[in-house]
């Protein structure tokens, strides 16, 4: 349940309260799923990687014929606005575009009208200790969409495989769990991207065998090069995690967090040296561009 006193909410152009019902039971984003989000920290007030994410929210709205009634300018607008509603210096941001209200059949056509709102809150997805004790993940028997059914680069609201395969970890005592592709490549976790590290090198699955080419995945693998770590997409076998050097997962809400035993195996490392180096860049990149310099650092 979101605080009031902290969450605020923009929809379809004003500031409204979020615990006010908004949405109708007609929406074809709460019917059917169909609809495109976005999730985007904001730190010291300011949004991170701002564009990045309105470019992916674009691109995910046009490849399911969304048109949406703003563009990016009006989005960015939407976002300061509610930020600047918001009591929170540092939180979390959810920007979503469902289809609208239309009839109970399926048919996108009945929806007159997209609808868009950015809530701001705050979100606590792991223990502040996981991020240097690590996390415990496992590989889930449920698997990843197919991208020849649903192409893993638009992020849409429909979840439920990542949650079913969450729901399975949770059960076998894990923290976060690791989907596979129909071919028994290593994909990405039920809500963020993995990397791991073998014989120095940064691994991350590719988007073609169904990762989501995730905001926070481009920002490792832009620091990785900056700090002349040898990174690289690769289709991963579940044998490459289990005999990984070191392994950590990314995403926008996770941030960084290391693993620290997969499928019941312990890491070699936890948080490894390279785990730690780009956890540091990370934080300092977020000062650059955020102006936290001298701060305490973003949780």
């Amino acid at each position: 349940m979101p605080e009031q006193s902290v969450a605020r909410c923009w929809f379809n152009g004003r500031l409204v309260d979020p615990a006010a019902p908004q949405i109708s039971v007609y929406d074809h984003g709460l019917l059917y799923g169909d609809g495109v989000f976005e999730g985007i920290r904001f730190y010291a007030r300011r949004p991170f990687r701002l564009q990045a994410h309105l470019d992916r929210l674009l691109r995910s709205a046009r490849a399911i014929a969304l048109e949406l009634p703003y563009d990016a300018e009006a989005l960015t607008a939407a976002v300061h606005e509610t930020i600047a509603a918001c009591p929170l210096d540092d939180g979390y941001l959810r920007l979503v575009a469902t289809r609208g209200i239309g009839t109970l059949g399926i048919d996108p056509r009945s929806c007159a009208r997209p609808n868009v709102f950015v809530v701001a809150d705050r979100i606590v997805l792991a223990a502040e200790s996981s991020r240097t004790r690590g996390l415990r993940v496992a590989i889930a028997a449920t698997r990843r969409l197919p991208a020849d059914g649903l192409d893993p680069r638009i992020k849409s609201l429909n979840y439920l495989n990542h949650i079913l395969a969450r729901m399975e970890a949770s059960r076998a005592g894990a923290d976060e769990a690791l989907l596979l592709n129909a071919q028994g490549r290593v994909t990405e976790g039920s809500g963020d991207n993995v990397f791991v590290v073998r014989g120095g090198e940064l691994l991350t699955p590719p988007g073609i065998d169904g990762a989501l080419e995730g905001v926070t995945r481009a920002v490792v693998l832009e620091l990785a090069a900056a700090l002349g770590l040898p990174a690289r997409e690769a289709s991963l076998a579940p044998y490459e995690l289990h005999t990984a050097e070191e392994c950590f997962l990314t995403g926008t809400a996770a941030e960084l967090l290391p693993v620290r035993e997969i499928d019941g195996r312990a890491l070699p490392s936890c948080p490894g040296p390279v785990t730690r180096a780009i956890q540091d860049a990370y934080l300092a990149l977020i000062a650059r561009e955020c102006g936290t310099e001298g701060q305490a650092a973003p949780t």
